[in-house]
């Protein structure tokens, strides 16, 4: 074999890349394609919700949700050693929300920060995760400096597959229901696939009673909802924020042209006691567990989301929530801590 020369790695000094944590380090994580490389690290993925949005007396660097459990992931970042004003606003922000991921990152986490994390893990429930993660920069010769984030300290038994199914269980612990949404959505998935619309099947079926799509922008999604008790499959458009109800009422403003371009009615669902909204449609009088009927179903489904994606997918990206402020209109949603769920 031929030896061939191979490059050396070299240690960037994370200041050489990012000055100031707030105007560099921040700004730079919350951009797509970075976040996706801490999703990758976390394995969960991450949609930004916010910059500096205050929670408790305290302003968390970055708010994200994970689209596939709809929990809150707070990001904290620093560009030193851990520290225990850190912590502390930690603390702060888990007090504040009824179910949160809590990611803290740093350059250098020490023994007590660390084990504080594990504590925090091993005394609290599922609802609450505590992540720690040192960042690094590297460079091979004269290349452009790659972050690497390097897990410290995790959640007990957290893996990629525990918490896409957003729960503490293995695959093997589904119960008969579990396993039934999971084969739902799988099935949803190939007729996607096959009508070639803008909503992909590419994503992985998820054992639990809804299905979330992107549609160009973080605080929307397109969903797909079994409702068994109500015998109804749903389609919809929602509306994932604190500005939720002005980008519902600047959408229904649209109504007229909006119904007119999809070609029938929807049922605009403002949700007044919730945080969020959503417009959907509604398929009455189905058994989502009757599995003769899933092709039916999904076909139904299918053509819905690709619908709700053509719509307002353009609209959604231009949405200006001040604008509904302007009308003179108060759109204040209920506090962080009770927003709704997808499913009725």
């Amino acid at each position: 074999m031929d030896s061939k020369s191979l490059g050396r790695l070299t240690r960037v000094d994370l200041r050489e890349i990012w000055l100031s944590e707030a105007t560099d380090f921040t700004p730079w994580l919350a951009r797509e394609e970075n976040l996706s490389i801490l999703g990758e690290t976390l394995g969960m993925d991450l949609e930004l919700e916010a910059q500096e949005k205050a929670v408790g007396p305290f302003r968390a660097d970055i708010l994200c949700k994970d689209p596939g459990s709809r929990d809150w992931v707070l990001i904290e970042n620093q560009l030193e050693r851990t520290d225990h004003s850190h912590l502390g606003q930690l603390l702060t922000y888990a007090s504040g929300l009824d179910a949160v991921t809590i990611v803290w990152i740093a350059a250098r986490f020490t023994e007590e920060h660390r084990s504080t994390l594990d504590w925090l893990n091993r005394i609290t429930d599922e609802t609450f995760r505590f992540f720690g993660l040192e960042v690094e920069l590297w460079r091979i010769g004269d290349s452009p400096a790659a972050p690497k984030f390097n897990m410290v300290s995790k959640p007990n038994d957290w893996s990629r597959s525990v918490h896409q199914a957003a729960r503490a269980i293995d695959e093997s612990e589904l119960t008969d229901l579990r396993l039934l949404q999971r084969d739902y959505w799988d099935g949803l998935h190939t007729e996607l696939d096959r009508q070639a619309g803008p909503v992909s099947g590419n994503r992985k079926p998820q054992p639990q009673s809804w299905m979330a799509y992107p549609v160009g922008r973080s605080e929307f999604n397109i969903g797909a909802v079994m409702i068994r008790p109500k015998r109804q499959i749903r389609a919809e458009l929602y509306i994932s924020t604190d500005k939720a109800k002005a980008y519902f009422h600047l959408l229904q403003e649209q109504k007229a042209a909006i119904e007119e371009e999809i070609g029938y009615p929807l049922d605009w669902e403002e949700l007044p006691e919730r945080r969020d909204s959503r417009i959907s449609v509604y398929f009455d009088d189905v058994d989502p567990e009757a599995k003769e009927d899933w092709p039916r179903q999904h076909q139904w489904l299918a053509v819905r989301l690709n619908d709700l994606h053509n719509v307002f997918c353009n609209r959604v990206r231009v949405l200006d929530a001040a604008e509904w402020a302007d009308h003179g209109n108060e759109a204040a949603p209920p506090a962080l801590a009770q927003s709704g769920s997808i499913a009725s």
